[in-house]
């Protein structure tokens, strides 16, 4: 059994889409056990504990790490952390950390890409299809090896709010299918590529 600690610093809807995928029964290899934010009133932290789940808010790294090994977690997943990890904390769970970006990595990721800035990027381009992508983490910002991915149209009449809605629904479905593929251990690296297995 993995035992998760959920990374937020806003809202939470990525971490409820994990709540509510271990509520109906189809995380059977994974708990979530600590929910963490470096914002003291990121409403995840109140998701979390009208869920039952210990919720802490903390910004010092190390300090977290003290967390994680007291409370033996062994998988983290970032959804909507607004910040960067240590190099040290990455090593410490390398191949251990997940993380959702609203879009298709390589495209309009990395330094100062986060939130609707990434969906003003891609409308200011004019690109056709953005999406979602479900990585793990690694030194590089937005660097690790890909998960999962979902490409979403971009429609004419879009705003950065409208695509950043329908993006959302796309990481609300698969973020929880990628936690649950880690905790089966489903999830090999080779190669720097991760390969599903049946």
């Amino acid at each position: 059994m993995q035992r998760i600690a959920v990374f937020v610093s806003g809202g939470g809807t990525d971490l409820q889409s994990i709540i509510d995928y271990e509520k109906s029964g189809q995380l059977k290899n994974g708990k979530i056990e600590l929910v963490v934010s470096n914002r003291k009133k990121a409403y995840g932290l109140e998701r979390a504990r009208m869920a039952g789940i210990e919720a802490i808010h903390e910004k010092n790294q190390e300090k977290i790490l003290e967390l994680l090994e007291e409370r033996g977690i062994t998988l983290v997943v970032l959804a909507g952390y607004l910040a960067i990890l240590s190099e040290a904390f990455v090593k410490k769970y390398e191949h251990r950390i997940i993380n959702i970006h609203p879009s298709l990595i390589p495209s309009f990721c990395g330094a100062g890409m986060y939130g609707l800035h990434v969906h003003e990027a891609v409308l200011e381009r004019g690109a056709k299809v953005s999406g979602a992508t479900v990585h793990f983490v690694n030194e590089v910002t937005d660097g690790g090896p890909i998960i999962l991915q979902e490409a979403v149209k971009v429609e004419d009449d879009d705003t950065p709010e409208t695509l950043q809605a329908r993006i959302l629904e796309v990481e609300h479905r698969i973020l929880p299918y990628a936690v649950d593929l880690f905790c089966n251990g489903q999830l090999k690296i080779e190669n720097g590529k991760v390969r599903i297995q049946k």
